[in-house]
């Protein structure tokens, strides 16, 4: 442990920490991603789907301890050091619930992922200065201290947090004042930058309640980010790795866009004229729904449930278009601008380490 201390540099700590966020992320909302609507659908006909429902869910009020653990692996911890930081971020990320009218702990939402960067940050501070002076009562000591100080500490803090993210959350609210156009260009920019930054844009979307053409801005900018990171990426990552960004999340590049923000132009200009084509056509969108983009097809489902005349032909093929077409033609035009044209930007830049 001493030799993993001393070999680690600020640099570095943040990367695991970040990548830790973005692949924890990234884990823990697929299955609620991929399925979730598609099993709300098919209730009605397959009622047995009601069991596989609850397992999606539970998957994303799981992120914290997904996120912990896998932090902690980007530390090269034991089994023992990675599980406790598992439990220190769930704990402060805020999905734990202590209810008394059930008299025990109710899990609701995914928590704060700001928090749970921060507590995981604190955790692994913590574990690297005890280091291997807990011997043989690692055991005892490792889990404990992280939960009840790095966990506490989360935990105390986590209402402050949460009130950073409601105050940006009202800022983007602001826009909606704005002409539609305009301000569906901005908040389909301003989410395509959110999906790839430590903060949730479910839980944005959830805060200021952002509905209708609003809500479908949030998921043009979000499904810009995603087929562009995927389009930029494809030459220097894994099929898997690219596809990840639409089907799951663009978090996935988290790390990358932080470090090197410029990264993001391309998927920036993409996000604002398909925020201009989402007002255009006036699509719609929910609060639920607005921090999806993509993924899951969470963001066309409701489109399609809330466009005139709902699931028609014209529409069908008119939220296929916006959602799937031009964001892949958007992403192909841009990439090509700005590799090699501008030449600003390079294929490794979107290289990522899993």
């Amino acid at each position: 442990m001493s030799q993993v201390k001393a070999s680690i540099t600020p640099k570095q700590f943040l990367m695991n920490i970040l990548n830790g966020l973005a692949l924890g992320t990234v884990v823990s909302l697929i299955p609620g991603a991929l399925f979730g609507e598609l099993l709300k659908v098919l209730l009605p006909v397959f009622p047995q789907g009601q069991t596989l429902l609850q397992a999606v869910t539970m998957s994303n009020s799981m992120m914290g301890i997904v996120i912990g653990v896998i932090i902690g692996l980007m530390f090269k911890f034991t089994p023992i050091q990675a599980a406790s930081v598992g439990l220190a971020v769930i704990f402060a990320g805020g999905a734990p619930k202590f209810d008394p009218a059930v008299q025990g702990i109710v899990f609701s939402g995914t928590g704060d992922i700001i928090n749970m960067g921060l507590t995981a940050a604190l955790a692994v501070a913590i574990i690297l200065l005890i280091g291997d002076k807990a011997k043989a009562y690692t055991v005892l000591v490792i889990p404990t201290v992280s939960l009840l100080v790095a966990g506490g500490i989360g935990r105390t803090i986590l209402p402050y947090v949460q009130s950073v993210t409601v105050l940006l959350g009202q800022a983007v609210a602001s826009l909606l004042t704005l002409q539609p156009i305009l301000m569906s260009i901005l908040i389909a920019m301003i989410f395509c930058f959110l999906i790839v930054s430590p903060i949730t844009t479910v839980g944005i979307a959830v805060a200021i309640g952002i509905s209708g053409i609003g809500s479908a801005a949030a998921n043009l900018g979000i499904c810009a980010a995603g087929f562009g990171l995927a389009i930029a990426g494809w030459k220097v990552n894994s099929a898997g790795t690219s596809v990840a960004h639409f089907i799951g999340s663009p978090k996935l590049s988290m790390a990358n866009v932080l470090t090197k923000p410029k990264i993001l132009l391309p998927m920036l200009c993409s996000a604002a004229i398909l925020g201009a084509l989402g007002a255009i056509f006036n699509l719609q969108g929910t609060p639920m729904s607005a921090g999806f983009g993509f993924s899951g097809l969470v963001g066309p489902i409701n489109a399609l449930n809330l466009a005139p005349g709902g699931w028609t032909m014209g529409n069908i093929v008119l939220i296929t278009l916006i959602f799937l077409v031009a964001p892949v033609i958007l992403g192909l035009i841009f990439n090509h601008l700005f590799v090699n044209v501008f030449k600003i930007i390079q294929p490794e830049d979107y290289k990522i380490t899993i």
